[in-house]
C-alpha cells in the first residue's frame, strides 16, 4: 500500500521543507489531525518552526513514537498531484534539492491561513423615518447589488459614513459576513473583441483549436514585429477561460510592461494579476492564496510565477519566448520557458510560445514536428516593416569624441523635421563602461569583482554592474593625484544622450534606462509619454525593444550594434539578431514610412547581412547548421559546473578534483576547469567545467556521479550547477 492509500490510516508522514534538502522529513502525525498529500504544515526543524508540504513516498515503517510531531496543518489548498510532480521533475531535471524547488511554490507564507471575512450591510427591506436625497441614493444602490462594505456604499453612493451610520441605527442596514475582496476583478471573454484581419484570424482559430483539443501541445506562435501576435493569443485565452480554466501569461520583465497590462485590460474589461517583484507582500499573498483557491483566473507575470499554485491551470503562454530573462541563475538554475513547457505537460494542457525572433531551440522543434507552428508574415493594416542598412562605421566614422555616425545624425535630423520620433539604441547602460587616468594610466575597478567600474555621471557615481560597489566620481586620480585628467572611454546610453542634446537642444529627449532614479514607475511614464507623442529622441538600452508601441517612431538607429559579438558565447549570433531585429521592429508600427540604420564595425559578418537583407530563414538556417556540425543545444547538450571559493587557490583545487572524478565516456565530454571569464564575483574567485553530451546522453546522471565521487566542498568551497547554460560569463 503506497502513501496516498494510507490516507488518513498512516501516522507518519514525509514532509518536504523548503530548505536545501535533498529528501522529506518524516513527521508523526498527532491524533485528531487530517492530511494528504500536498497539505501545507507546520513541523519543527531543530529549534524553529518551518512550514512545509506532505509529500508523496514512502516512510520506510518508521516509529511515530520516535519522531516529532507536525503541529499545525494550515487551512489551505493542498499543493496538487500536477505542482508535485513538476517540483520533483524541476529538482531532476536541474540537481538542485528538491526543498529549494518546493521553496518557490511557498512565497508567500501569510496566505496559508485563509483571508479575513469583511463586516458588511444589506438592507433589511425596512426604509427609515426621515428619507433624505443622501438616503435615497444609498437605498438605491444598495438594492441593485445587496450587500456591501460600509465604506464601500459610502462612496458609491457619494455619501459621508454617517450617513450609512443613520441608516444603521434606523435598522434600515443589517451587519453581514463578506467574503474577501477579489485580487482582480474577473475577466470577460466577451468584452473587447479586437478586429482581426483574414491572416490573424486563421492563426487565432488555430490556436483555439489546441484549447479546445484535451491533452498537451505546444505550439510556436511566430509573427513579425507588429503583427499582433498578442491579440491573437488573447482569443486562445478567451478559449481556456470559456472553458473554465485558469492562465498564465509569462512575461520578461512585468514590471516594465504597462503597456501589455493596459491592452488585456481593454480586451477582457479588467487587468490580469500581476506576479513580480513590484507587487506588494500583501497584494501577493493575496494573489497566491486566491490563485490556490481558483479564483483569480488570469495571472501576468515574471518567471517565478510558474511555480504559483494554480488550482485550474489549463494554458500556458510564454511571451517573447526568446527573452534571456527567462533564465534563473540564481539559487535554482532553470529556464522558465522549458519548465514552462514542462509544466503544460504534466498537467495535460497546452502552452503556447510566442516570439517575432524565436530561439534556435524552439526553432528546431517546430521544424521537427514537436511543436506546432502558427505564423503571422506582415504586420497588421497597411503598416510595413522598416527598410534596414549598414552604417560601415570603417567608412563613415563619427567625429572625434562623437558616437553617431554621420549618416545616421542626418537621418535623425530629418526625422525630428518631420515631427516623427527617433531612437537610439546601445546596449549600455551609463555613461561610459571604463574611466582611466591619462597621466598615470590607472583604471577604476571593482574591488569584489573582476570588472570595471561604470561611470554614470547623471548620478555622480562609479558603479560595478554585478555585485552592486559604487563610489562617488571623482575630480583626482587616486592613483597619481592628477586632478581633471580622468577619462571616460567608450560610449553608454548617458553620453549618446549628452552627444543628442548637444547637436539637437530644441528636441525633446528622453532616455531610458533601468538604472535610472525613479525606478519602474518612472519607466512607465515615459514610455507613455512617448507613446502620446511627447518625445522627440529616445534613447535607451534593450528594454526599448521588449514589445513597445510608439505610434510616431519612424527611425532606430543601433550604435556599435556588433557589441554583442565580441564574446565567446555559442549564442552570441542570435542573441545579437534577435535583439537588434527587435529594437528595429519598433519603427513604422502604426503606418509610417520607417527606416532602421545599423552602425557595425563588421558588415560582412551574417548577422548584419541577415538583418540588412531581412532574410530571417537564411539567418536561421546557418545558424541551425553550425549548432548541427559542433553538436551545440538543441542537437547535443551542455551543462555548466562552476566553483566558487573566497581564494583562487582552494577554488582552482576544487574544480581539478572535479575534474579528476569525472568518468570517461564516448558520449560526455567534460572540459576545463578553468577560470571564468569572470573570475571574480562578489569577492569570490570562480572556475568553470563545461560537460558537452550528445543529446541522449545520461547528463543529470553523470552530473550526480561527478558530484559524488570528487571529495565534498571544504571551507569557503561552493559548487553550482546550470543544466543548459545561457550565460558562459
Amino acid at each position: 500500500m503506497n502513501f496516498t492509500d494510507q490516507l488518513f490510516a498512516q501516522t507518519v508522514v514525509p514532509v518536504l521543507v523548503p530548505l536545501p534538502s535533498a529528501r522529506p522529513y518524516s513527521y508523526a502525525v498527532p491524533d485528531g489531525m487530517a492530511v494528504e498529500p500536498g497539505s501545507i504544515v507546520q513541523v519543527p526543524l531543530g529549534p524553529r518552526q518551518v512550514a512545509g508540504v506532505v509529500w508523496d513516498g514512502e516512510t520506510d515503517g518508521v516509529d511515530p513514537k520516535k519522531l516529532r510531531a507536525i503541529t499545525h496543518c494550515f487551512d489551505c489548498p493542498p499543493l496538487g498531484e500536477d505542482m508535485r510532480r513538476f517540483v520533483d521533475w524541476v529538482s531532476d531535471y536541474t540537481l538542485a534539492p528538491p526543498g529549494l524547488v518546493v521553496r518557490m511554490a511557498l512565497r508567500a507564507p501569510a496566505a496559508f491561513d485563509p483571508e479575513p471575512w469583511i463586516e458588511g450591510i444589506e438592507p433589511t427591506g425596512k426604509l427609515p423615518d426621515r428619507m433624505t436625497d443622501a438616503r435615497r441614493r444609498v437605498m438605491e444602490i444598495a438594492a441593485e447589488a445587496g450587500a456591501w462594505s460600509r465604506s464601500g456604499l459610502a462612496h458609491a453612493a457619494g455619501v459621508t459614513p454617517s450617513v450609512i451610520e443613520g441608516l444603521m441605527k434606523q435598522e434600515a442596514f443589517r451587519s453581514v459576513r463578506l467574503p474577501p475582496a477579489p485580487a482582480v476583478a474577473a475577466p470577460d471573454t466577451g468584452y473587447g473583441r479586437a478586429n482581426l484581419s483574414e491572416a490573424q484570424q486563421a492563426a487565432a482559430e488555430a490556436l483555439v483549436e489546441t484549447v479546445r483539443q484535451p491533452g498537451f501541445s505546444a505550439t510556436l506562435l511566430e509573427g513579425v514585429t507588429g503583427s499582433g501576435k498578442t491579440e491573437v493569443y488573447f482569443e486562445a485565452i478567451a478559449a481556456a477561460l470559456d472553458a473554465g480554466r485558469q492562465v498564465l501569461i509569462l512575461l520578461p520583465e512585468i514590471a516594465l510592461t504597462q503597456a501589455f497590462i493596459d491592452r488585456f485590460h481593454a480586451r477582457f474589461g479588467a487587468p490580469p494579476a500581476e506576479w513580480h517583484s513590484d507587487v506588494s507582500p500583501r497584494q501577493r499573498e493575496k494573489i497566491w492564496r486566491q490563485v490556490a483557491e481558483g479564483r483569480v483566473r488570469i495571472v501576468a507575470g515574471a518567471r517565478s510565477a510558474l511555480f504559483l499554485p494554480f488550482k485550474e491551470l489549463g494554458l500556458v503562454v510564454v511571451d517573447e519566448e526568446h527573452d534571456p530573462a527567462y533564465k534563473q541563475e540564481e539559487r535554482t538554475f532553470y529556464h522558465a520557458r522549458d519548465m514552462a513547457v514542462v509544466r503544460a505537460s504534466i498537467g495535460g494542457f497546452p502552452a503556447i510560445l510566442a516570439s517575432a525572433t524565436p530561439s534556435i531551440e524552439t526553432r528546431v522543434n517546430a521544424s521537427q514536428g514537436r511543436y506546432r507552428h502558427v505564423t503571422l508574415s506582415a504586420r497588421f493594416g497597411e503598416a510595413d516593416l522598416p527598410s534596414l542598412s549598414l552604417v560601415d562605421m570603417r567608412r563613415a566614422p563619427p567625429a572625434r569624441g562623437r558616437f553617431v555616425s554621420p549618416t545616421l545624425h542626418t537621418e535623425i535630423a530629418a526625422t525630428i523635421a518631420r515631427g516623427e520620433q527617433a531612437l537610439l539604441f546601445l546596449n549600455r547602460r551609463g555613461y561610459a563602461p571604463l574611466t582611466l587616468c591619462r597621466v598615470c594610466g590607472h583604471r577604476f575597478q571593482c574591488p569584489d569583482c573582476s570588472t570595471w567600474l561604470v561611470d554614470h555621471r547623471l548620478r555622480g557615481r562609479l558603479q560595478c554592474h554585478h555585485c552592486g560597489f559604487e563610489v562617488p566620481r571623482p575630480e583626482a586620480c587616486p592613483e597619481c593625484g592628477t586632478l581633471d585628467h580622468l577619462v571616460a572611454c567608450g560610449p553608454g546610453v548617458e553620453r549618446i544622450a549628452e552627444e543628442m542634446l548637444t547637436d539637437f537642444p530644441e528636441a525633446r529627449t528622453i532616455l531610458l534606462s533601468s538604472d535610472l532614479a525613479g525606478g519602474a514607475r518612472r519607466l512607465r511614464r515615459e514610455l507613455e509619454a512617448i507613446a502620446d507623442g511627447e518625445a522627440d529622441i529616445i534613447i535607451g538600452t534593450q528594454l526599448v525593444a521588449k514589445g513597445h508601441h510608439f505610434p510616431l517612431m519612424s527611425l532606430v538607429g543601433a550604435i556599435d550594434a556588433d557589441l554583442g559579438l565580441s564574446n565567446g558565447d555559442p549564442r552570441a549570433a542570435e542573441r545579437t539578431f534577435q535583439l537588434l531585429h527587435q529594437v528595429t521592429g519598433r519603427a513604422g508600427r502604426s503606418g509610417l514610412k520607417s527606416r532602421g540604420l545599423i552602425q557595425t564595425w563588421q558588415p560582412e559578418h551574417p548577422v548584419m547581412q541577415a538583418l540588412a537583407s531581412g532574410d530571417a530563414s537564411a539567418f536561421y538556417e546557418r545558424e541551425i547548421d553550425e549548432r548541427l556540425r559542433a553538436g551545440l543545444p538543441p542537437f547535443g547538450r551542455l551543462a555548466a559546473i562552476i566553483v566558487s571559493a573566497n581564494s583562487r587557490r582552494e577554488a582552482e583545487a576544487h574544480a581539478r578534483a572535479l575534474r579528476a572524478a569525472a568518468p570517461e565516456t564516448d558520449e560526455i565530454e567534460t572540459l576545463g576547469p578553468a577560470e571564468a571569464p569572470l573570475a571574480v564575483l562578489r569577492g569570490r574567485h570562480r572556475f568553470r567545467l563545461l560537460v558537452q553530451a550528445t543529446r541522449r546522453a545520461p547528463v543529470q546522471a553523470y552530473l550526480r556521479a561527478v558530484i559524488a565521487a570528487a571529495p565534498p566542498p571544504r571551507g569557503s568551497v561552493q559548487v553550482q550547477i546550470d543544466v543548459d547554460p545561457q550565460s558562459f560569463l
